[in-house]
């Protein structure tokens, strides 16, 4: 019998694997690392065969090029931020990605957020359980209703459109700005295209974020692109951390330029003490009532976690088959 193939998978998961191992099988054994640095990679990965990545740390130029038998590495999840997949190229390596495993958890995710945001739920709950104010709805003015909203979507693809399919179910006004996005999607979907960024952030009440991080993207909401957003308005972030700037939130809220933030991403996780941590978690800042910060679980379901990991290691299946792959982002 042929000596089988060896399967790491990096980080995020430390359990049995019996989803990874059925389906890989007489074929490979999988290995879980549990890793929370790239630097804990050192020693563990130079004879894989194929690596499964999550999101809990980078594989740079300075792991790939250590790797002595990978055939495949595989971006457990849809960003490709943390992972070197131009340089794996020059080494022969293709790298794919899931891209859509959790494109409806994360669209729920966004629209329960900005119902949240928009309808009072999250701050009046805030503030209430702190004893501040009156049992009223008072608390919260003025609101408008949804119907009479746009939502401004930043990155048409899957998650995107998604979103944009549930606002619309809620009578939204629905505007994106997507420099990639060939004509006719806005005409497909029933909403409305902006050709440039300022245009989309000075017409809608509540921005939703659904772009790659890149280097065109990074901090794309800024203290420039803050400034076109309406008074009064919300942002939600569900794509990567580093897509806003968020040591300017705290200010923004305590202005009143947005009224409220929800972020399920932030540029460095789990967050170090900074002043937009700082802010919400102070009683005394507007932040605290008026900013919703969630672990990166954006992306979680039962269903789509299953999802992940079955297709991760098909993917590995694929490749150790020598079969071709889908996905493949270099």
């Amino acid at each position: 019998m042929s000596k089988k193939y060896r399967v790491v998978i990096t980080d995020f998961l430390s359990d049995s694997l019996e989803t990874e191992t059925k389906i890989l099988n007489a074929l490979a054994d999988v290995v879980a690392l549990n890793a929370f640095s790239e630097e804990d990679l050192i020693g563990k990965v130079e004879e894989a065969d194929a690596i499964i990545l999550y999101h809990l740390l980078t594989m740079s130029k300075n792991t790939i090029a250590r790797l002595k038998n990978c055939r495949l590495i595989v971006r457990a999840g849809v960003g490709i931020d943390n992972v070197d997949y131009r340089y794996a190229r020059t080494r022969g390596i293709p790298v794919v990605n899931i891209p859509d495993y959790g494109s409806e958890d994360v669209a729920d995710t966004a629209m329960g957020m900005l119902l949240s945001l928009m309808c009072g739920v999250h701050f009046l709950n805030s503030r209430l359980r702190a004893g501040l104010g009156e049992w009223s709805y008072t608390q919260v003015q003025p609101l408008t209703r949804l119907r009479t909203c746009t939502l401004g979507i930043v990155g048409l693809g899957r998650i995107g459109t998604a979103l944009a399919l549930r606002a619309k179910s809620f009578g939204m006004e629905v505007r994106f700005y997507d420099p990639y996005k060939p004509d006719g999607y806005d005409k497909a979907l029933g909403i409305k295209r902006a050709e440039t960024l300022p245009d989309l952030l000075q017409n809608a009440q509540v921005v939703s974020l659904h772009c790659p991080l890149t280097e065109e993207t990074h901090h794309l909401i800024n203290n420039r692109t803050l400034a076109y957003m309406r008074p009064g308005s919300y942002l939600i972030n569900t794509a990567r951390g580093a897509v806003v700037d968020t040591s300017l939130i705290p200010e923004a809220l305590a202005s009143g330029q947005l009224a409220g933030v929800a972020l399920d991403v932030l540029e460095q996780e789990p967050p170090l003490n900074n002043a937009l941590t700082q802010a919400w978690q102070n009683p005394q800042h507007p932040a605290h009532h008026r900013l919703i910060l969630n672990p990166h679980a954006a992306f979680y379901s039962e269903e789509g976690l299953a999802e992940i990991r079955v297709r991760s290691a098909q993917a590995c299946r694929l490749i150790l088959e020598n079969k071709p792959l889908r996905n493949v982002i270099n």
